[in-house]
């Protein structure tokens, strides 16, 4: 139980630090990731809050996993749902300016998929279960064996990225900084803290019952 209770305030610390990430990316104001563009299109024409979005986003795409047979663990509704709702507190506490020129937004972009890197660290090393976006790419590559993994991720971001274009989020080089340059970032943040994610076995929720 000790060893369950240390890995859930992993993954809830990692969960933070993302949800923190995206607010700076956001608050940055030099275009948004493919997701966060999605998620805020929907927003601007829902009037639904940006973080309520991205849980009821995460909550049918963990429908869709299901649906594939993707293993879902506790870490992915947790996922789906802490997200949004950090995101929601974080804005509404106004503590992080909206950036009104390049520069200072470039380095609040940066800042924030540094902290995303860091955050992915803490919550997929908590092993109890993927995100909701990475479960249903690693679904539909398990579908299309013969498609490169890195052509499906590729085609569902683009996908999600121009809905949210077209629903009126701001699409701009922090977008562009956003889809290149958080793999570097991340690669440089896991080499960093000797941290192999192949290693880690992600548990379902059966699996995690079972345990305890």
């Amino acid at each position: 139980m000790k060893n369950y209770f240390l890995r859930t305030v992993r993954l809830v610390f990692g969960l933070f630090l993302f949800s923190l990430g995206l607010v700076l990316s956001i608050q940055a104001n030099i275009g948004l990731a493919p997701w966060e563009a999605f998620s805020m299109g929907i927003s601007n024409i829902s009037g639904i809050s940006y973080g309520k979005i991205v849980i009821i986003v995460g909550v049918v795409i963990i429908g869709v996993d299901l649906l594939l047979k993707e293993k879902i663990g506790f870490g992915t509704i947790l996922n789906s749902i802490l997200i949004g709702t950090f995101v929601d507190l974080l804005q509404s506490a106004r503590i992080i300016p909206m950036m009104s020129s390049f520069w200072p937004g470039l380095l609040m972009l940066l800042c924030g998929l540094g902290l995303i890197s860091l955050a992915s660290y803490f919550y997929i090393g908590s092993g109890l279960g993927c995100g909701p976006r990475d479960a249903l790419m690693v679904a539909l590559g398990k579908r299309f064996s013969r498609a490169p993994i890195g052509w499906i991720r590729g085609l569902l971001e683009g996908s999600v990225l121009v809905v949210g274009w077209l629903l009126g989020a701001k699409v701009g080089l922090g977008t562009v900084l956003s889809v290149f340059g958080i793999g570097v970032i991340l690669q440089f943040t896991f080499n960093v803290l000797n941290f192999d994610v192949t290693l880690v076995k992600h548990e379902s929720v059966i699996d995690t019952i079972k345990a305890i």
